[in-house]
C-alpha cells in the first residue's frame, strides 16, 4: 500500500514535502505530443515502454495520442497494466518459471498479450502455460542484434525458433524482436546510425530466411528513446518501444545529434524535489535525497537552473551540493529540483508522482498526484 503523499492538490511547490518524485506536467505533455507526432508522420506504430513510468494512468495518455498499448517487462507489470485498463501489453521480455508463466497465461483471457521468447524451451513453456489456461499466446522471437544480452541469433536460427512457435497449437507467431540496448547510449549520432544500421541488416537477413519457410514478421519492434528516429526510417521497423523520452533523464541528454549538439526535442519533465538540511559551507550543502531517491548507475542527479552546481558524494539519505561554482547559494531549508541520472530505476524508489502545473512560473502548484503502481513489480 502506498505511503501519504508529500502534498496535496493545490499545494504550492514551495509546500511540496522532500524528497518528491515531481513531473513538470508542461514539459511531460509536450513531451507525449511530440513522440505521438514522430510515429504518426514516420507510419510507424507506437508502442512506449512503460517500465519507464509504472504508472497505467501515464499509459492511458500514451494511448489517448495513439499509442497501440504498452511494453512491459515483467509479468507483474503486465499485471498493473491490465488493471489500470491498458488493453494491449507485450511483454518485452522473456518469462521463466511456471509460476509466471501461468500469471502471464491467465492474463491473456483478460487483455492482448504478446510475449518474447529465444529458446526452443521457452517455447515449449510457453505452450504448456497457455494449453493450461486454454488460451492463444502471441509470441515474437527476439533476436540479438548487438546487446549481447536475451536473443537468439539471426537468421536461421531465428527462423527456426519462429517455425516452432507457428507449429504450436496455443501460440502465434507474431513476429520479431530486435531491440538493441546498449545503442541508446552511444554518444555521437553517427556511430548509432551505424549500430541501428548493423541491426537493420540482421532484421533483413532474419526476414529472408522467415520467407523462405513461408512465415513472415507481421511485426518488427524495438528502437528506444536514444535510436527511435534510425529504426523509424530503416523501413524495417514497424513499432517503437521509446520509454524515458516522457521524463527525459541527465543520461539521455548526454547523448549528440547529427549538428554536434546535445539531443533537445524532448525536455526534461522528471525531477526530484530536495531540501537542503545543512548547509555548513558553499561547498557542501546537504540535501535529503540520497540513494533512496535516486538510482545513480548512470551517473548522478543534475542540479537544475543552478548553474555550477554539482551533486555528489551521495549516501543512503544525504546528498552533496557543491554551489562554489554557481551565483547561486540555497541556504538550509530551500528546496532544489535535481534531474535523475537515470529516470526508470529512479521512478521505482517513490510511491506517488507529484504533478505540478507552471513549473518555469512564479506560483507553481500540485495538479495532480498519480500513485507509482507497478513499483517493486518486479516478478
Amino acid at each position: 500500500m502506498p505511503l501519504p503523499s508529500p502534498a496535496e492538490i493545490g499545494t504550492a511547490l514551495r509546500d511540496v514535502d522532500t524528497p518528491a518524485l515531481l513531473i513538470d506536467l508542461d514539459a511531460f505533455e509536450r513531451n507525449l505530443r511530440r513522440m505521438a507526432e514522430f510515429a504518426t508522420s514516420a507510419g510507424v506504430r507506437l508502442r512506449p515502454h512503460s517500465k519507464t513510468h509504472k504508472s497505467p494512468i501515464i499509459a492511458a495518455k500514451q494511448v489517448s495520442l495513439g499509442a497501440v498499448g504498452v511494453c512491459c517487462q515483467k509479468v507483474s507489470e503486465a499485471e498493473v497494466m491490465v488493471d489500470g485498463g491498458i488493453a494491449d501489453v507485450l511483454i518485452a521480455n522473456e518469462v521463466a518459471g511456471s509460476a509466471k508463466l501461468d500469471r502471464l497465461a491467465r492474463l491473456a483471457r483478460r487483455a492482448r498479450i504478446a510475449v518474447c521468447v529465444d529458446d526452443p524451451d521457452g517455447v515449449a513453456e510457453l505452450e504448456a502455460a497457455a494449453t493450461k489456461a486454454d488460451v492463444q499466446l502471441q509470441v515474437l522471437v527476439e533476436i540479438d542484434v548487438g546487446g549481447r544480452r536475451c536473443g537468439v541469433l539471426p537468421g536461421a536460427p531465428a527462423a527456426r525458433l519462429a517455425e516452432r512457435i507457428a507449429r504450436s497449437p496455443h501460440l502465434g507467431f507474431a513476429g520479431l524482436q530486435a531491440y538493441y540496448g546498449s545503442a541508446q547510449h552511444v554518444r555521437e549520432a553517427r556511430d548509432r546510425q551505424t549500430r541501428v544500421a548493423e541491426a537493420v541488416a540482421q532484421v533483413r537477413e532474419t526476414q529472408a530466411l522467415l520467407a523462405a519457410v513461408g512465415l513472415r514478421a507481421e511485426v518488427v519492434t524495438g528502437a528506444g528513446t536514444g535510436t527511435y528516429e534510425n529504426e523509424a526510417a530503416s523501413g524495417v521497423f514497424t513499432e517503437l518501444q521509446a520509454g524515458s523520452y516522457i521524463f527525459m533523464d541527465a543520461d539521455y541528454a548526454r547523448n549528440m545529434g547529427g549538428n554536434g549538439e546535445p539531443v533537445d526535442t524532448f525536455e526534461h519533465a522528471l525531477f526530484v524535489y530536495a531540501t537542503v538540511m545543512s548547509a555548513p559551507a558553499p561547498e557542501r550543502l546537504v540535501v535529503d535525497a540520497g540513494l533512496k531517491a535516486f538510482a545513480v548507475d548512470s551517473g548522478m542527479p543534475v542540479p537544475w537552473r543552478l548553474p555550477g552546481g554539482l551533486y555528489h558524494r551521495p549516501s543512503d539519505e544525504h546528498g552533496i551540493i557543491d554551489a562554489t561554482a554557481s551565483s547561486q547559494r540555497p541556504k538550509r531549508g530551500d528546496k532544489v529540483l535535481l534531474v535523475p541520472g537515470h529516470c526508470d530505476p529512479t521512478v521505482n524508489l517513490h510511491d506517488w508522482y507529484v504533478g505540478v502545473r507552471g513549473l518555469g512560473g512564479a506560483e507553481p502548484s500540485v495538479e495532480c498526484l498519480w500513485p507509482v503502481a507497478a513499483r517493486g513489480a518486479l516478478f
